[in-house]
């Protein structure tokens, strides 16, 4: 018997919450999918950008393709007016593609290739990260009179995947990079930082930015016009523990920056997993489910998707990915989740097993929440024969 309902007032309507996921969730239900396959939801990544944009006011959002670069997602942000921060000759290439103008790309990464730095130079990219006198005597020679900004390294600052040591310098070093910039012809436009990726509280930011401001007014002292601040990224997505918002997120980080640096004609922010993480689900499937012994506590739980096919993350299970089954309405045990492949270190989660329904068995569906960001870019070309995952957009 089918049950009728109400149609609700225009009132009702509009006082119902819209569930962001009802999309993503409706088209994988309702699709067949023969391997692993992250799906997209571009209308959640344009809804995403403006919240973001709502808090970060007049900084310019310089999305970190890096987090993932489909096509349909640079050409939606082109058209949203969004900026871009690329990381190799590849990622240049592919924003120039959609659409992005050389203008609107900053070249972040601070270990590049002579060649990339030229052909960047070329397309009429103007704007370099550099923490080392090294490359900025590789930028000065391939990128003439190129704007350079100077990334500092900043103390860990409780992100869920800290972003610390390899990338930067130290605060001490930064006046000297500055003038060094100077001499061999660049122009010394700032400093950016990364306060590290997930960073679920906005108040985390505090001790960092009061590590910048300091390095950011001693330059100005020294007579160093700075003009542009690069803020990163760190915008967190949900994975289970709660955030806020992403424009009350995005407003309290501003307002930690004005009061520290006052009024910077310039401000860069590089969301990469809080513009597009929450936007994508991977669509997978159980293998086997079995127990090592008869009085094993928690069952092994083998999906077809893992560490090595876009689950990267799950590295000392730092990002703690949600899981939807069609048996959630049942009773939940623990688990060890892991991978396909024939690698012992292809296991996803064990030190904090998972909560899976205890029917769960092999052929049964299972879609993994919040998977836009660093999956597909993390993929493997096809490692053990595993194919690389699919990627679909809606």
């Amino acid at each position: 018997m089918n049950a009728t309902f109400a149609e609700p007032s225009v009132c009702e309507a509009i006082s119902q919450p819209v569930d962001p996921d009802a999309r993503l969730l409706g088209y994988i239900r309702s699709t067949s999918f023969d391997r692993p396959t992250l799906v997209l939801d571009l209308e959640r990544i344009e809804a995403q950008y403006h919240a973001l944009k709502a808090g970060l006011g007049h900084a310019d959002i310089h999305y970190a393709v890096k987090a993932n670069p489909a096509p349909e997602i640079l050409t939606r942000l082109v058209g949203l007016g969004a900026h871009f921060d690329a990381a190799s000759r590849a990622e240049i290439e592919a924003c120039l593609e959609h659409g992005a103008r050389p203008a609107h790309i900053s070249y972040g990464n601070t270990i590049k290739r002579p060649a990339d730095i030229a052909y960047a130079h070329a397309q009429g990219i103007a704007l370099f990260a550099a923490d080392a006198v090294e490359e900025l005597d590789k930028i000065a020679a391939h990128a003439p009179n190129a704007q350079v900004y100077i990334r500092v390294i900043v103390e860990a600052s409780g992100a869920d995947w800290p972003l610390t040591r390899k990338f930067g310098t130290s605060r001490e070093t930064v006046l000297g990079l500055i003038e060094h910039a100077q001499a061999v012809g660049l122009t010394p436009r700032g400093l950016s930082f990364h306060v590290g990726s997930q960073t679920r509280d906005p108040m985390m930011w505090a001790d960092t930015l009061d590590q910048i401001a300091a390095v950011w007014h001693a330059a100005q002292a020294a007579g160093h016009g700075l003009d542009l601040l690069n803020i990163g990224g760190g915008f967190p997505a949900f994975y289970g523990d709660d955030i806020p918002h992403p424009t009350a997120y995005a407003r309290a980080v501003m307002d930690q920056v004005h009061a520290r640096f006052g009024d910077v004609a310039q401000i860069m922010a590089e969301p990469g997993r809080g513009l597009v993480g929450e936007a994508g689900m991977i669509a997978a499937e159980v293998l086997l489910v079995s127990r090592k012994s008869t009085d094993d506590l928690c069952r092994w739980v083998y999906l077809d998707i893992g560490k090595f096919s876009g689950l990267a993350e799950t590295m000392d299970e730092a990002i703690r990915y949600q899981f939807i089954t069609e048996r959630d309405h049942e009773v939940t045990g623990p688990c060890i989740l892991a991978g396909p492949s024939c690698d012992s270190a292809d296991v996803l989660y064990e030190k904090r097993p998972v909560q899976l329904p205890l029917g769960l068995k092999g052929g049964d569906k299972i879609i993994i929440r919040a998977c836009g960001a660093y999956t597909s870019t993390y993929a493997s070309v096809g490692f053990n024969g595993f194919p690389p995952l699919d990627v679909v957009a809606i």
